[in-house]
């Protein structure tokens, strides 16, 4: 048997307590989750018989025939939340080295958020399972609720989270996994993806289509998606960097370029704003809810102003 290292022992118990004292705030604020619920689908009508549950008559049916019919459904169970996370290079952006002091890379952020939802699914005896892909499905685990299970995701968050992991070059490869993954998990899921949706060609429009073209195969399926699009809204979107040369590296194919960011801003900065307006859209389209996740606010402030926000809409 290994020896334990100590100081793993204590970076896991820090996440899981750290979850567990952000999901409480969640709960006193909110006073009920906006997941909690049953995962249900309407299948049919039957006729009303004498002496049984009133539970499932349909009065609105009622309403305009004076019949007494009773909703059938194909399938009731507690809630399946399905996690997917972006593991690929670019995630570990900011680097160690370059990130300012109590910052969060994009992966670091985006397990915590991912912590907090799962201690939330478990506090609700809602299942919960995670996949973590990049260039390959890296990770996968089905959607159980029980606290062995959930202490086994926040371990592997926590190994995914860790700097070591961004000199393994993992190039994106979102569509064919997506697919892949569409059919491994539990049909009728919640799916939550946390993505920085960048691929070597994801500024081109048949890069986003053939994305949510996978996409489409998951709401074939009948999932319901949520998009937490991370991001490092400073330095990827606006692009704000001081004004003196920088050595630009892609974290996913080491490919180097020398500039001063004034000389391509303004251009850059058109690129990426209609790259994410074209992601706004087609989440629309596809009835997929789009989170803007900046990891400058902190993954609390995002997951609260979603939750909020979620929470009045059901």
């Amino acid at each position: 048997m290994s020896k334990i290292d100590i100081q793993d022992v204590n970076r896991f118990a820090n996440f899981e307590l750290l979850a567990r004292q952000v999901v409480e705030g969640f709960i006193t604020g909110l006073h009920r989750s906006p997941f909690h619920g049953f995962s249900v689908e309407f299948a049919e009508h039957r006729q009303y018989n004498t002496g049984e549950s009133t539970r499932y008559i349909d009065w609105k049916l009622y309403a305009r025939t004076e019949k007494l019919f009773v909703k059938r459904f194909e399938e009731e169970t507690n809630l399946r939340c399905h996690i997917l996370l972006d593991c690929s290079s670019s995630m570990y952006f900011p680097t160690h080295d370059n990130r300012p002091v109590g910052l969060k890379n994009k992966i670091s952020f985006s397990a915590l958020a991912a912590a907090a939802l799962i201690e939330l699914m478990r506090r609700q005896r809602d299942a919960f399972g995670l996949t973590a892909f990049s260039n390959t499905i890296d990770l996968h685990t089905p959607a159980k609720s029980s606290v062995v299970h959930q202490k086994h995701l926040y371990h592997q968050l926590e190994r995914l989270s860790q700097d070591a992991l961004a000199t393994e070059k993992k190039v994106s490869d979102t569509a064919p996994l997506i697919h892949q993954i569409a059919e491994m998990i539990h049909r009728h899921s919640l799916v939550v993806i946390f993505s920085d949706m960048f691929q070597p060609t994801a500024h081109s429009a048949a890069s986003l289509d053939e994305i949510f073209s996978s996409l489409q195969h998951m709401l074939y399926n009948r999932h319901e998606i949520l998009l937490f699009h991370v991001t490092d809204k400073k330095h990827e979107m606006d692009f704000a960097f001081e004004d003196r040369p920088y050595r630009f590296v892609d974290l996913e194919t080491n490919e180097e370029v020398k500039l001063h960011p004034s000389e391509i801003r303004e251009g850059y900065k058109e690129a990426l704003s209609n790259f994410e307006k074209n992601l706004r859209l087609k989440c629309a389209q596809y009835r997929i809810s789009f989170v803007e996740a900046d990891i400058n606010q902190g993954f609390e402030t995002v997951l609260w102003n979603f939750l909020v926000k979620r929470s009045k809409q059901y």
